[in-house]
């Protein structure tokens, strides 16, 4: 079962050494010149002073960690939504879904957030697929950016903490007062 945590210090070192994966970086949109060290210090500087707007919470799976779940947004009634798992060899296992599942859960019954969306490259199947099997609706899209190389204009999902309940079964505990956590996230 994944489970969601605070960033870590002590996370940087797992999380940077995706660096490494090719495919990872190429999928994740990091920078394929970036250093190991330079994607430590990120990290580490991430968990140690997280920026307000920001809430990126570690994936872990038997207390491995798998991924990252991200809800990004100074709006205290919806966010964004970003998650990985990594490295790559991890992919194909559900991981994804159960990663960004519990992103959301986090959003509507920790942060008391009312709508949480999110954008994916519609040449990114995987993650659309994952959006979709969330019972996120497409709404729009996004501006140009790039995937694989190739410019794109992501596709924009959403879903309302009503809607999110509904498909989650029994209905979900009242939404607890917003306020500021001690997690960060980068995209």
């Amino acid at each position: 079962m994944i489970r969601l945590r605070p960033l870590h210090p002590d996370d940087a070192g797992t999380i940077a050494g995706w660096a490494a994966d090719p495919v990872f970086v190429e999928h994740a949109g990091w920078s394929p010149d970036l250093e190991r060290s330079t994607m430590y210090e990120f990290w580490h500087g991430v968990a140690i002073a997280p920026p307000r707007e920001l809430v990126r919470l570690v994936a872990t799976l038997e207390g491995e960690i798998v991924g990252y779940a991200d809800l990004h947004g100074a709006d205290p009634s919806e966010r964004e939504l970003g998650y990985a798992v990594g490295p790559s060899a991890r992919w194909g296992q559900g991981l994804g879904t159960a990663v960004a599942r519990a992103g959301l859960s986090h959003g509507f019954d920790e942060l008391g957030l009312e709508e949480i969306w999110a954008e994916a490259p519609p040449a990114n199947t995987a993650s659309v697929r994952i959006l979709e099997r969330l019972g996120m609706r497409r709404t729009g899209t996004g501006d140009e950016d790039e995937f694989l190389g190739e410019p794109t204009r992501c596709a924009q999902y959403r879903i309302t903490r009503r809607e999110h309940a509904r498909l989650s079964g029994p209905a979900a505990p009242p939404a607890p007062a917003p306020g500021p956590t001690g997690t960060a996230r980068y995209r």
